[in-house]
Parts: C-alpha cells; structure tokens; sequence
C-alpha cells in the first residue's frame, strides 16, 4: 500500500499487527511510522508501550519485546530499523522475524498485542521473512521519479496544508525544486505565508519565495563532498549560504545526492552520460553501503538539528554536516 492508502486505513480504524515500511524516501517514511505511533500509541503511557529496537538487537530481544504486554493501554508498539543492515546480528535476526511476522499476521491487530513496524529503505525482497508480509501489510515509500508525480505530492501536501495553489503553482514549485520533498513540503508554508492567509498561492509567490536548486553551486556541493574534498564543499556551501540558499533545499540536494551513491554502491546501474555514470561510480566507490546509510541518517539528523532540536545556528549544523560527509 502507499502511505496515503495506510493513513486512510488508520484513520478507518483499522490497525494492523505487523507493518514493512520500506523505501527510499525518508519523508514517506518518517510520516508513516508517524501516523501508525498516533494510532497505536493513541492512549495509555507513551514510555511503557513504545520500544525502538536497531539491527544489532538479538532475536530474543525482538520476541520479547513484542509478547510484552501493553501498560494502561490496548497495544504496544515496537519499531525495529534496518534488519539486513550489515552493522546488524545476521542471519538469525531476519530468520525470528520471518518466523514473527507468520505468528503476528498482518490482520488487525488484538486488543492487548503489540503492532511491529520494520522501518527500512531498502529489503531483498526474495527473503523469508519479506515475503512474511505479504502485499497486505507492506507500505511503499519509493521517492517520486516521473515530474507528474513531484506534481502530485505538491498538490495532495498543499491539501493536507490547506493551502490553496493557483494555476500552475504547483508546476512551478515542482520544476524549482524537483523531488526534494522537505523541500517542497517547507516551500508550500513558505509561499502561503507570502501570499497572505487565506489566499491563493500564485507562480509569483512560488518564484518570489523559492530558491532554484538547478543552480549549478548545489551540483558542485555534491560533487566536491562526494569527492572527498572538504575545503572545496565548504567553500560552496558558504556561497550558497550567502546566496539565501534555504537550509532544506541544501539538504534536499544532499539526500538525493546519497541516495543515488547508495543505488550504484548496491549494484544499480547510474542512469546519465557516461561522464554522469562514471562521476558517480567513482564518489560511491569511496563509501561501504553502511557509510552511506550512515550519511543519509546524518543528514537527516542535522534536518531535525535545524527544525530545533540542537543548539547549533543552521549555517553551523550544515557545516559540521558537509565536513562529516566528505572525510
């Protein structure tokens, strides 16, 4: 199912025992892990009945932590991240939680059980405990391709905003930024505040409040970081700085950047002209699969850092980010 199918079905009040939810998309991700805790987590203590486990917990541990019973409250949720990671226990991790998921099922859930939630971008889905899930109980978080499809995250996130778009905002909002979702999803606010509350968001207010990201700087960012040259990235950054670049557009830029190293690392073929492939063959030959995992969580970290969680000024947090990327 798509995120959008799992928030309709939540909302219904259906609740499943047991959720995939995998994709490459983190924004897709994060909202559907955030939509399955309010409706699991919706009354009773939020400590006692949430445990987030990571790829290193032992199969015991797992089992354990789902036939906990819930406290004050009718379930439990329990999120395991990145089961096939290869920091993880192996094999038998993946093999008690193919033999897990069969015994849960993924119908709704009892009153009184626990719900577990896998949170990965990306599974073998030859393997058992995949395939455990059936088609029922596995969320699909894949990041938009096609422009039409940028597009119509636009319109369905101005929606959820109750923002209105004129004719051809969205279009404008999708060609500026392409599918950096962050991104888009901060640049509609943006625009709407512009337009002033209640109106119409116009391609004036998108080109006016909007940055670019087309611009070559964010281009030479990526490179220079995922060459490994620290000054060089810097140096960009901070004119990309001193040009208003917003930080979620940088960001953006970074994720997508990662994720595209990350594809070719795992043995993708780099689509683009031979200098594009070989470009991107090279910078994904610097990192390990687990490097590059724990770039992306490093950006999205500094992403939270930024929203205010940390204490850093947001030119500062990009900083320490770009020079902890490219060492």
């Amino acid at each position: 199912m798509t995120p959008e199918e799992l928030r309709t079905e939540l909302e219904a009040g259906t609740v499943r025992a047991a959720y995939l939810v995998v994709g490459e998309e983190l924004l897709y991700r994060d909202d559907a892990l955030a939509a399955i805790r309010s409706a699991v987590l919706s009354s009773g203590p939020v400590d006692f009945n949430f445990e987030k486990l990571e790829a290193d917990a032992s199969p015991a541990t797992l089992i354990d932590s789902i036939r906990t019973l819930p406290v004050m409250a009718p379930y439990r949720l329990v999120v395991l991240r990145n089961p096939e990671s290869a920091r993880g226990g192996g094999r038998a991790l993946t093999d008690a939680l193919g033999a897990l998921v069969s015994e849960l099922g993924t119908g709704e859930v009892a009153s009184g059980g626990a719900v577990l939630v896998v949170n990965t971008p990306k599974v073998d889905r030859r393997s058992r405990w995949v395939k455990a899930f059936g088609a029922s109980g596995v969320v699909t978080c894949d990041p938009p391709r096609r422009t039409r499809e940028v597009v119509a995250f636009v319109r369905s996130e101005a929606e959820r905003q109750g923002v209105r778009l004129g004719r051809g905002a969205a279009e404008a909002l999708a060609e500026r930024l392409g599918p950096q979702l962050l991104a888009l999803r901060q640049e509609i606010a943006k625009a709407a505040l512009l337009a002033g509350e209640g109106q119409t968001v116009t391609i004036a207010n998108v080109t006016a409040g909007t940055s670019d990201v087309a611009e070559e700087s964010i281009w030479d960012l990526t490179d220079a970081i995922g060459e490994g040259h620290s000054a060089d990235a810097l140096s960009v950054l901070a004119k990309l700085v001193r040009a208003g670049a917003p930080a979620p557009v940088v960001l953006g830029a970074l994720v997508s950047h990662y994720r595209r190293l990350l594809r070719v690392r795992s043995g993708a073929p780099p689509a683009g002209p031979p200098f594009v492939r070989k470009k991107l063959e090279r910078q994904a030959a610097r990192y390990t699969p687990a490097r590059l995992l724990a770039c992306l969580r490093a950006i999205h970290e500094t992403d939270t850092a930024i929203k205010g969680a940390g204490v850093l000024r947001p030119e500062s947090a990009l900083e320490r980010l770009v020079i902890g990327l490219a060492s």
